[in-house]
């Protein structure tokens, strides 16, 4: 196991290394390495998934008596929280006896609710479409309507007109890379075409980015009617739907700062993290902030106040379990449902934070530790987090049914590259169109079951991803081994200072 994860590691930064702007000499001899060290990982691998016969008992009592006592392990595992259920049940029903209540009303069985939603999406099929026209990776996306909007590293904003798959507007205008997108509700965008005197129907759309500035374009025009200074790189942005409307942004030196909405002035500046903050996001009155060290922050918004946010929550990466530096990928994403929060921080394992009392689940996203996960958002009643497998290459959406986050199923299509940002809405007919960012920007469209034309879509299951929600105070070994082995070694003191700062944000902050 010790030679497989330091493949698996040097995988995982040669990985990071392929999404810096330019390399220097020594990093592209590693980034040639890649295709020999898959190979290798594959080998060692399938040698570890052979039976060894010569390691069991054959026959015996011993061996009888071993097996019936893991068997007996495993049912004790599994019977105390039936059991449980059991009672409870059963006080409940004296309990209606015993004051003449009438008998509870018969609710459908979850695994039946389960199964039939797992049978739908199982018969899913998409058309993929690949919208060209940005020369580097993409780091945003955002949808209003029928069109998606996307930043990209290459420091342009696009719009995109879905329904015919072209471009309608080239937004540039900013100076460094894209780093994160938001569109206002329409209600808000109507407040501030009023005050610039535009049409009641114009739509806005918000850009942050390394050059420090926030900037509003206007969706019809592509026009940029506003840009805030903010003194430091942004690496994460949200608008705030209370009061008049505030924009949030979150700077790679861990600071929040909060701007009006009409006037774009600067209402509060907080240390928020000791690291960037590059996770934003608000849910009715409260937002939630993720840092690059795994540190995460629930705040109160006041529009009534002085100072808009307060601060609720504080988790640190010893409670989240979501550091782990350049190694690991350096970035943290969340999504939050009501006391949940769902964080994907690099790991095979997505992060399930009650932010009320501090408590961590872990729910597999990869049957084993080399698989890394960028994104994860939700749609109705589905959980989505993305997955890469740094063995293979191989690239695809794992689906999780909400609340109860049990494995649905595997979206993938050949050649199908690392997601870094995904967006998703429904079409007025009900059906699915998502939008998946990285190295290509891709629309997912939701196919008629009984469409006719073949979809470029595979759907799978992957019954090691079966496994609930595993609570734990610290990480499994299996994955501290993984992010603590022993270092891909640099071949000098440049490739020191290179590694230290090889994660997917700094790349994009460069």
């Amino acid at each position: 196991m010790g030679e497989v994860r330091k493949l698996q590691k040097k995988l995982r930064q040669i990985e990071n290394l392929e999404t810096k702007v330019s390399l220097t000499p020594e990093e592209s001899i590693k980034v040639l390495k890649k295709a020999e060290l898959r190979t290798r990982l594959a080998d060692l691998l399938l040698q570890q998934s052979v039976p060894q016969q010569t390691q069991r008992p054959v026959g015996g009592e011993e061996g009888s008596m071993k097996r019936q006592v893991e068997e007996g392990a495993e049912t004790c595992l599994v019977a105390p929280p039936t059991a449980k259920a059991a009672r409870e049940d059963k006080q409940k029903d004296k309990h209606r006896e015993t004051h003449n209540l009438p008998p509870a009303a018969v609710s459908p069985d979850p695994d039946t609710e389960f199964r039939a939603v797992r049978a739908s999406w199982e018969k899913v099929k998409f058309r993929l479409r690949t919208l060209e026209g940005h020369s580097d990776i993409i780091t945003c996306v955002a949808v209003v309507d029928n069109f998606v909007i996307s930043g990209s590293r290459d420091t342009t904003v696009k719009v995109w007109h879905v329904p015919t798959a072209t471009e309608q507007r080239n937004l540039g205008g900013h100076s460094g890379g894209v780093t994160c997108l938001s569109v206002p509700p329409a209600e808000y965008c109507r407040r501030l075409a009023s005050a610039l005197r535009l049409p009641d129907g114009e739509r806005f759309v918000l850009s942050g980015s390394a050059d420090c500035c926030v900037r509003t374009w206007t969706l019809s025009s592509g026009q940029c009617v506003k840009s805030v200074y903010t003194f430091n790189a942004i690496a994460s942005l949200c608008f705030l739907a209370e009061g008049e409307g505030y924009i949030v942004t979150g700077s790679d030196a861990g600071k929040l700062q909060v701007w009006g909405w009409l006037d774009q002035e600067n209402c509060q500046s907080v240390n928020a993290h000791a690291d960037v903050v590059d996770a934003l996001q608000s849910q009715g009155p409260l937002l939630f902030s993720g840092s690059t060290d795994g540190g995460v922050c629930v705040w109160e918004v006041r529009h009534q106040g002085a100072e808009p946010l307060r601060r609720l929550r504080e988790w640190g990466p010893e409670v989240t379990r979501c550091g782990g530096g350049t190694d690991v990928g350096g970035r943290l994403r969340l999504s939050a449902r009501g006391e949940r929060l769902y964080l994907a921080c690099g790991r095979a394992t997505l992060r399930v934070l009650d932010w009320q009392t501090g408590t961590v689940s872990r729910l597999t996203n990869h049957s084993s530790t080399a698989g890394v996960t960028d994104c994860v958002n939700q749609i109705p009643g589905v959980l989505i987090g993305s997955c890469f497998d740094l063995t293979t290459g191989e690239s695809n959406l794992n689906l999780f049914s909400l609340p109860q986050c049990r494995y649905l199923i595997s979206l993938t299509s050949s050649n199908l590259q690392r997601i870094f940002c995904f967006a998703a809405w429904l079409t007025p007919s009900g059906g699915h169109r998502w939008v998946t960012g990285g190295r290509e920007l891709i629309v997912w469209e939701q196919l008629p079951v009984n469409a006719k034309k073949r979809a470029d879509v595979s759907v799978r299951r992957d019954s090691r991803l079966d496994s609930l929600l595993e609570e734990s105070d610290r990480d499994s070994e299996e994955e501290s081994d993984a992010d603590d082995g022993e270092d891909y070694i640099p071949q000098d003191s440049s490739d020191v200072e290179e590694a230290a700062g090889s994660s997917w944000l700094r790349c994009v902050l460069q």
